[in-house]
Formats: structure tokens, sequence, C-alpha cells
């Protein structure tokens, strides 16, 4: 086992559980119960599952688990499509208590997928090996599920395929040529999805990059009313809580805009938890943050340099992809770097089976480093 990413992974998501309970101060509970309790106390039971998950998907050979890529991204597929029906803001489907957007578990399945495909076609005929069928397949596996999570109209985690789309075709060794290429033509075609298909897939969304555009352009937000209301608020409580910050669970006479319900408090706990944590815990506690990612994402990359296959590259490769979207745009948002788009930060916002489908993942990146290559090292004499 590669301990460093195990304690790294439960860092997180002890550091997860105090925010959540900090964050979600604000919403109802049970009787005798906050809300902050409330959550906090789910988060943990969905962190327990997700540990008897975590542990069987490690010591499971992935190049077994990798087979239920491909079902599993038809099921997902299906889901997603389901999910148009649904009269709700996220898109949310329930199987009896347990709710879930299926945009999510839909990209730890095409993972499994193309790694499946991208491995095993091209020991049926070689064709399936050439670059250009390897795009294609990327493409397609992706760009599929891309376009039905527009459809939704949930931008935030339709973007997210985006970095995973590359990371995997970095990994799949295709050619600097096609991937020059291919960002040329999605230069080019960024102005059409921009101005034709943005507005018709998701009014709020082109609000959100519209008011985006102009802070980026005045260099500050001018309002702290209408479409940059969150905008406003999350970046003054990063900006202004210093290097302590205003302390856990602060109060209004600590001059904390949280506890004012300034930050958007119903979404606090998941989309907006790093305003949260910026302000109480200050730079340092955000720092430790960030840099506690920086070494999950770092021990991933080194396990994929011990993959024995092009599956477990893949995987690995798909996994960096898919945390890095999400922590990019979950903390971008929040220091005006991106536009605000509702999407948690992974292992620490309360996602509930979005935790579980992150520890899932990471555990197959565990297996590829329990079932890794074997080296032998043989002395010579000199």
């Amino acid at each position: 086992m590669n301990w460093v990413l195990v304690l790294t992974m439960y860092g997180l998501l002890v550091f997860g559980i105090f925010a959540i309970e900090s964050a979600a101060r604000h919403l109802p509970g049970p009787v005798g119960v906050s809300g902050g309790e409330f959550f906090a106390g789910r988060q943990k039971l969905w962190i327990g599952l997700g540990t008897l998950i975590y542990f069987g998907a490690s010591l499971v050979d992935y190049r077994w688990v990798r087979w239920l890529g491909v079902p599993m991204y038809v099921v997902g597929l299906a889901l997603t499509v389901k999910a148009m029906g649904v009269n709700d803001v996220s898109h949310r489907l329930s199987i009896g208590p347990i709710s879930f957007q299926p945009a999510q578990s839909a990209i730890a399945a095409g993972i499994l997928a193309i790694a499946t495909l991208a491995q095993d076609l091209p020991k049926l005929h070689r064709f399936f090996g050439q670059p250009f069928f390897r795009v294609l397949l990327i493409g397609t596996l992706t760009g599929i599920p891309f376009l039905l999570v527009v459809k939704l109209g949930d931008m935030g985690s339709a973007l997210v395929w985006v970095p995973v789309a590359v990371v995997v075709m970095l990994v799949s060794g295709i050619p600097w040529r096609y991937l020059i290429f291919l960002a040329a033509v999605a230069i080019g075609m960024a102005p059409i999805a921009y101005y034709a298909v943005l507005p018709t897939a998701s009014e709020r969304g082109t609000e959100r990059v519209e008011t985006y555009l102009e802070s980026l352009e005045s260099g500050v937000v001018e309002s702290s009313e209408g479409n940059t209301y969150a905008a406003y608020w999350v970046s003054t409580a990063v900006g202004k809580a210093g290097w302590k910050g205003t302390g856990f669970g602060a109060t209004e006479e600590q001059q904390s805009l949280h506890a004012k319900k300034l930050i958007p408090w119903t979404t606090a706990h998941n989309d907006f938890i790093f305003a949260v944590i910026a302000e109480e815990q200050g730079f340092r506690g955000a720092l430790l943050l960030v840099t506690a990612f920086a070494l999950l994402l770092i021990q991933c990359l080194f396990i994929a340099f011990y993959s024995r296959d092009l599956a477990g590259r893949i995987i690995v490769g798909g996994v960096v992809g898919l945390f890095f979207a999400h922590m990019f745009e979950s903390i971008g948002m929040c220091v005006l770097l991106t536009p605000i788009t509702g999407i948690p930060l992974p292992l620490v916002s309360y996602s509930g089976t979005f935790v579980v489908i992150c520890m899932f993942l990471l555990g197959l990146v565990q297996s590829v480093w329990v079932h890794r290559s074997k080296y032998k090292y043989v002395e010579v004499e000199t």
C-alpha cells in the first residue's frame, strides 16, 4: 500500500468533516441537532461506506474492475438522460433514501471505459492502436456525456470532462501534433460554443460567464447584489481573512461573513466550502489545504509511472484530471479565477455519493500501485 496516499486522503476527509460542521451550521437539522452536526455526521457515514469500497478496490486487481467500465458507462449515460426529466435544480436521481447526480458517477465510469477499450481493442486489430483511432475513441467517450450534461444545464460538471480527456490523451501517448491540432480546433470553436450553444443550454451559465468577464475587465466586482452577489462575498471572505482567519465557527461579533449569512449559506457546505475554510482558517489553512491536494495529485502521478500497462496509466491519469478540474473550479471561483460554478471540492465538501466515488477512484489508483510492475535490480561489479 502507498501509505502516503492513504494518509493524505484521510487527512483531507477529516479536515472536510470539521469544515462541513462549521459551513452547514445555518441549515436546519433534526430536533436537538444543529445542521452542522447533522451534515458532519452524514459525511462520516459516507466516509465509512467509502472506506470499505476504497480498500476493496485497492486490493482487487484493477484489471478485473476495469471490465465494469463499459456497462457502468452505458448505465451512467442512461441515468443522465433520465435526469433530464427530473424536476430538480441539481438534476439528482433518487433510489430509495439515496439521491445522487448521475453526471458525477458517469465520469468515473467513463474513465474505466476508456481504460478498458484503449487497452484491449488494439489486440483485435492494429488499426485500433493508431493515434487517430485513440483520439476518436477518447473524444467520443468523453464528448457524448459532455453534451448530455451541457443539455442538463450543468456547465460546471460538463467542463470536468475537458481536462479528463486532455490528461487521458497525454498518458495514452497521443503525438503532440494531434494535441496541438485539437487545441487549435477547440480555440476556433470557442466563439461558436459561447455565442450559439451556451445561451440555449444554460441561461444561468451565460450570465455567470458574462459577469466574470465584466469583473475581469474592470478589475473589481462592482456590486454585492444581483448576479455578482456570490462572487462579491466569497472573494471578500477569502481576501479579508488574513493569516489566521476568524477561527472555527466564528460569530458575527468576530466579523464572520458566513455567520452573517453573506456567503451563500444554503450551499456553503458543498459548493462554497473553500470560502468558509479560507475565512475561518486564514491563509495558512487555505495553503495547508492546497498543499495537501498537491501532495495527493503528485502521489497519483508517481503511481502512474509504475503502472504495468496502459489501462493503469489511463485510470490514474483520468483520476488526476478529474480531481484537478474539481479543485481548480471550486477554489478558482472563490478567488475570481473562474466564473461561479456549482461544483464540490473532492473529499472536503459535503457531497454524499460523490465522496464515495472519489474514494473508489483513489482505491483504483491504489490498486495500480499494489499491482504495479516489479523491477529487478542487479548489482554489477565494477
